[in-house]
């Protein structure tokens, strides 16, 4: 910790991250969720720790099913970034969601005496040693959903198997994504009898509700005449030059043509903006469009949860995080509406994905060189485009699923007739 002091105070100052919650990171249970003499607690508790947006997206749907097949227990979240946390908010209600504490015995301590989880589920591979310690010792069942280890990150756990065996011995439960998965977390230290292929989760996230913005922007978009749209969304630094200078060639040949700009990380939205000035482009703020003529220029979106729903809106999505080596990002969501996807060659984080998707030919993949082009080739032929996007959609559809086989191997891990362990065994067991 103070080692890397420095890092998190330049983080905190230069970004505002890791300030809200602060105080619950800390080990501060926030009152919400503490059980008091007057108000006992009554139900049970599942806590779910999803890191990011991404992850409380693909969780969604299972906290909703884990809601109706356990409603003995009560579903709490947890998310580490602010974004994150704002979205599960939004889905789960605030009183239902906190940040999850550092990983220091201090922090999470007081979280296991207040909630007595029975059940901790955590997405992804978030595997934090003194979390994973300290809660089995607590007596609650730890299951790692959606498991998965990137190639990026493939090769650092490898390095560190030594350490990683003595951790994974606390989690009973393994539900990976893919085969491939579950052979490198049993090559890690992870029980093959406690290891399964469930399949990804991402594939079960229903199309969300769309905000007002999708409704106001179709109207708009068709009462001037604009079009196509180039929705450009979870782009990273270093993608945006790029993308503009491709959409200032897809101008010539489509003058009324309109890009809507999604950045990944809402700290770059003011960077973002002063990029598009510096280069001259038309554009307005989301959070300052006021139903302005968009026609041949540039929607930044600078607001958080509306991506998904915007892409709707596509006659191409561009898929970010994959001009740039940065392992890419989800391309599920535009698959849900049926969207002709274009996406970059980094994409190692979503390697099984893209890799399906692209055995039947329901993606185009290009390097930085061949970007204006491939878009070009795709708004000029409507029937490959309407095809392309139908065959995401397909190929999105026949992977669904994940979230029944999950909850079967979650309902093993809970006996609903299990009385729930006494408040001063957990404490006992904590310290």
């Amino acid at each position: 910790m103070l080692l890397s002091l420095p890092y998190w105070l330049f983080q905190i100052l230069r970004h505002g991250k890791y300030r809200s919650g602060f105080a619950a990171r800390m080990g501060e249970v926030p009152a919400r969720l503490i059980a008091s003499e007057s108000t006992p607690r009554t139900r049970r508790v599942i806590w779910v720790h999803a890191v990011s947006v991404g992850e409380v997206l693909a969780v969604s749907g299972l906290v909703e099913e884990m809601r109706r097949s356990f409603p003995r227990h009560r579903v709490l979240v947890t998310t580490t970034t602010d974004t994150g946390q704002e979205l599960a908010r939004k889905r789960f209600g605030e009183e239902n969601v906190f940040y999850f504490p550092l990983d220091f015995a201090f922090a999470i301590r007081p979280y296991l005496r207040a909630l007595q989880p029975e059940l901790v589920v955590l997405a992804e591979t978030e595997f934090w040693p003194n979390f994973l310690h300290l809660a089995h010792a607590s007596g609650a069942r730890i299951a790692v959903v959606n498991a998965r280890i990137s190639d990026r990150s493939w090769p650092s756990y490898r390095r560190f198997r030594w350490a990683l065996r003595r951790m994974l011995v606390h989690v009973d439960l393994f539900l990976a994504q893919t085969p491939e998965d579950s052979a490198r977390l049993q090559s890690i230290g992870a029980e093959a009898g406690r290891v399964q292929v469930t399949g990804n989760l991402k594939f079960d996230v229903n199309r969300p509700s769309p905000p007002p913005i999708v409704e106001s922007l179709r109207r708009s978009l068709a009462e001037e005449g604009a079009g196509p749209v180039l929705v450009c969304g979870s782009t990273v630094e270093g993608e945006e030059p790029v993308l503009l200078k491709a959409f200032e060639n897809v101008r010539v040949a489509h003058p009324r043509a309109v890009m809507i700009l999604a950045p990944r990380h809402p700290e770059r939205f003011d960077e973002v903006a002063i990029l598009l000035q510096q280069l001259g482009m038309p554009s307005r703020r989301r959070s300052r469009w006021a139903g302005e003529a968009l026609a041949g220029g540039v929607l930044l979106v600078d607001s958080i949860g509306e991506l998904a729903a915007l892409y709707a809106l596509a006659d191409v999505a561009f898929v970010g995080g994959s001009l740039v080596p940065r392992g890419g990002h989800n391309i599920i969501e535009p698959a849900q509406h049926g969207v002709a996807i274009v996406t970059g060659n980094h994409t190692e984080n979503f390697r099984d994905i893209v890799s399906l998707f692209q055995s039947r030919d329901a993606v185009r993949i290009v390097g930085l060189a061949e970007l204006p082009l491939t878009l070009m080739q795709v708004l000029a032929d409507d029937t490959e485009r309407r095809a392309l996007g139908r065959r995401a959609e397909e190929t999105m559809r026949s992977q669904t699923g994940a979230t029944a086989r999950t909850l079967a191997g979650l309902k093993t891990l809970l006996a609903e007739d299990r009385d729930p362990v006494p408040a001063s065994a957990h404490a006992a067991h904590s310290d």
